[in-house]
């Protein structure tokens, strides 16, 4: 198997032998239990790279020794994802498989037919475990590019983001349009709108029409909106060349 990662931040591994504490070392010496002279490699989730091993453990951190460092280019085009939101758990569920599938940026949508409501004290715990989910998914398949969960978007934020995108697509399951078939750019950012549970209302799609999305079909049959993201993003990493 390749190497563990755990969370650094890179002033940490600028030295070339530190004590990796806090959480990620409870984690990696208490729960993933390494032993002194494994690897492990340590990402500050925005493409550092510092690969170690373990010099020393204690109860609840490691000291590591630095054998090198390197940076991951960003990929390109970059991958973002407006979900809206689903019911229940489903979406800290879609956040976990499409960040193992690479995907850059995910947009908590509020569409109209939602039945799931982040408001006040609910949206930051939401978002909250979204971001964790994203987090643990991205060292869990070996990601030196950790996603960015944004801020929770209305329809409104949604329809500008299209219009500012290289290209932009809602997933509907009336378009004749395939996904697999568009024509998709080399950089600048794909957005795929993923509708709730009782999908994008004749409204909402009018509107992402006008700040020119373009209506796609995944496939013959009809996805989970929890489970649509991802085989979007596997479509997209492949047609792109990134996969």
């Amino acid at each position: 198997m390749t190497a563990p990662v755990f969370l650094a931040g890179r002033d940490e591994f600028a030295k070339n032998s530190f004590v990796l504490g806090g959480p990620e070392g409870r984690h990696a010496a208490a729960v993933r239990r390494l032993r002194v002279g494994e690897r492990l490699d340590l990402t500050d989730g925005r493409g550092a790279v510092a690969e170690c091993t373990v010099g020393a453990v204690a109860k609840d951190s490691l000291t590591v020794e630095v054998l090198r460092r390197y940076e991951v280019p960003a990929p390109q085009p970059r991958l973002i994802v407006v979900q809206g939101l689903p019911k229940g758990d489903r979406g800290e569920l879609a956040v976990e498989m499409m960040t193992e599938a690479g995907v850059d940026v995910i947009v908590p949508w509020a569409a109209s037919r939602c039945v799931a409501k982040w408001q006040g004290d609910r949206a930051a715990k939401g978002l909250a475990r979204w971001r964790s989910a994203a987090r643990e998914a991205a060292k869990q398949s070996r990601g030196f590019w950790m996603p960015e969960v944004a801020e929770q978007a209305t329809t409104a934020d949604v329809a500008a983001m299209l219009a500012g995108a290289a290209r932009a697509v809602v997933l509907h399951e009336e378009a004749a349009v395939p996904l697999s078939g568009l024509e998709l750019p080399d950089s600048g950012d794909v957005v795929v709108v993923v509708g709730p549970e009782g999908g994008v209302s004749d409204d909402e799609l009018d509107r992402f029409r006008e700040a020119g999305a373009v209506p796609s079909l995944l496939g013959p049959t009809v996805l989970r909106t929890s489970t649509a993201g991802v085989a979007a993003v596997a479509v997209l990493q492949t047609r792109t060349g990134r996969w």
